[in-house]
């Protein structure tokens, strides 16, 4: 957990960058990911060294050797300002671009980064501040990281490649990831399902991480993201690193406008939250999505992507426009019907309509599927959050304390109080129980299940409130005669009291 007095450092950080004349927080962003990148290069080297000292054996793979070692982190931040912004400029940034060879993840994303720090001055200010950083710690780095991506968001740019990081955790807790998966986000933006999903399976599955086949599966070929911007895929890829990932499949792609036939049926999940771009040129669309389903529509051309992305038996949990759930389009109808009747249709969890606030209005649902090939749906679970945690508003300010938000609170079960402000520890309590007791619950519940006949009976509409029920109030109605009676009871009071009044006044 970031605490109060990093975020601070970072905001410093931050603010040398404006005073500097760099105020773009994508470029801030660029450059301190380059910066904490060799750092952490050093870092390694160090341990390097460390393990050949102890076992008396020369260094494996060095990152540095004798002549470019005054390109590294203990060495230029040494040298006075002037000489460091030269030999950071000259030397450090050239070395970086191509760094690891050709086959590198991180060095085919680093060939066209940019060293855009100008004056001694802010160098110097940033490297002594990134020094009392401590990011050996791989929570604190990937905390830190996460919490400098949320300044691109609060600054209102680039706001599409956000997802709330409790929205991702819910998803990621509902999917549980195990180590044998294969990965994928096919618009991965700054890679945080990735990120969440790596963290997950190495709290849950700690031992098998340490087998070391399985070691390298999940450096190496577990994680894979798709995006068509070179700045998000070069600060995807740093996320995946600082998280401990070594080499992610990170990779330029524009994912639908070029032909998933390589990638066809190679992934056991998606995680995703897919631009809403509203719709695509027929000529820019790769045909063979064109074939699942013909439309210009994006958020169902990802939807025909991601089905055949998946391998027969893997499973999807992707945010779509609530569109999606009842348009009345044929594309529309006819992808439901695919995931309805082609496949088996998990869950459909509607989102309220201020989680991508202040940067995006639209209402939304998360759509839980998998790939059959052979239908499969039987009773689809749904649920209706409507509160996340943090308020709907512009300022998205958190409603409860630290530890009581999320999906998986650290304090643990929430009261029916906090409950009202956080549903996402219940979603994800009922989740576990969609084939169990939840069978049961009535359709005036938050949540309930609908058999697929039900469904199919509606056209295949699956926007929860074609099915949910409304308790109202029973109202009792008198007969006549007891109307009757009631108003002569009510003449006989009266009569009573005017009597009483009589003798009260003489």
């Amino acid at each position: 957990m970031i605490t109060g007095e990093l975020k601070s450092k970072i905001d410093r950080i931050w603010d040398a960058f404006a005073s500097g004349g760099i105020a773009n927080p994508l470029e801030v962003i660029e450059q301190i990911t380059s910066l904490m990148f060799i750092r952490r290069l050093d870092d390694l080297q160090t341990a390097k060294e460390n393990k050949a000292n102890r076992t008396g054996r020369s260094i494996e793979q060095p990152i540095y050797t004798a002549d470019t070692d005054r390109l590294r982190w203990s060495r230029f931040t040494n040298e006075a300002p002037d000489t460091m912004l030269a030999l950071v400029r000259d030397g450090v940034f050239p070395w970086l671009r191509n760094l690891g060879g050709e086959d590198s993840t991180y060095s085919h994303h680093m060939r066209d980064v940019r060293f855009t720090i100008t004056t001694p001055n802010l160098l110097s200010k940033v490297v002594d501040m990134l020094d009392e950083i401590p990011l050996g710690d791989r929570d604190v780095k990937g905390d830190l990281y996460e919490y400098m991506l949320g300044k691109i968001a609060a600054a209102g740019r680039n706001g599409q490649f956000r997802t709330p990081r409790q929205i991702i955790h819910l998803m990621v807790e509902m999917m549980a990831p195990g180590p044998k998966d294969e990965i994928c986000d096919p618009a991965c933006g700054t890679a945080g399902f990735l990120v969440a999903a790596a963290e997950y399976v190495s709290r849950t599955h700690h031992e098998a991480l340490l087998e070391p086949a399985q070691r390298q599966h999940f450096n190496e070929s577990m994680f894979h993201g798709f995006d068509f911007d070179s700045t998000m895929l070069r600060i995807g890829s740093m996320n995946m690193l600082l998280h401990e990932v070594e080499s992610p499949d990170i990779r330029y792609r524009d994912s639908l406008a070029e032909n998933a036939a390589g990638e066809a049926e190679r992934y056991s999940l998606i995680l995703a939250n897919p631009p809403f771009s509203g719709s695509l040129d027929y000529d820019a669309t790769a045909k063979d999505l064109q074939q699942v389903v013909k439309t210009r529509s994006t958020e169902l051309l990802f939807l025909a992507l991601f089905l055949r992305l998946l391998k027969p038996g893997g499973r999807a949990a992707v945010i779509i426009p609530d569109g999606v759930l009842f348009g009345s389009t044929k594309a529309h109808k006819e992808l439901r019907k695919i995931l309805v009747e082609d496949h088996k249709l998990d869950a459909v969890v509607s989102l309220p309509g201020g989680v991508f606030k202040p940067y995006a209005g639209v209402t939304t649902a998360i759509l839980f599927f998998t790939k059959t090939n052979s239908g499969g749906t039987g009773n689809v679970w749904f649920y209706e959050v409507t509160a996340d945690g943090w308020s709907l508003d512009d300022k998205r300010s958190p409603l409860l304390d630290e530890d009581k938000l999320g999906p998986a609170p650290e304090a643990g079960a929430l009261t029916e109080a906090e409950h009202e402000k956080n549903n996402l520890p219940d979603v994800l309590r009922r989740w576990k129980l969609r084939n169990g007791s939840e069978q049961d619950r009535a359709r005036t519940n938050q949540s309930f299940c609908v058999p697929k006949a039900d469904i199919a009976a509606q056209g295949y509409d699956l926007s929860m409130n074609r099915y949910k029920e409304t308790v109202y109030e029973e109202v009792k109605y008198r007969s006549p005669a007891e109307i009757m009676d009631g108003l002569a009871q009510i003449e006989a009071a009266i009569q009573q009291g005017m009597s009483e009044l009589k003798v009260m006044l003489g």
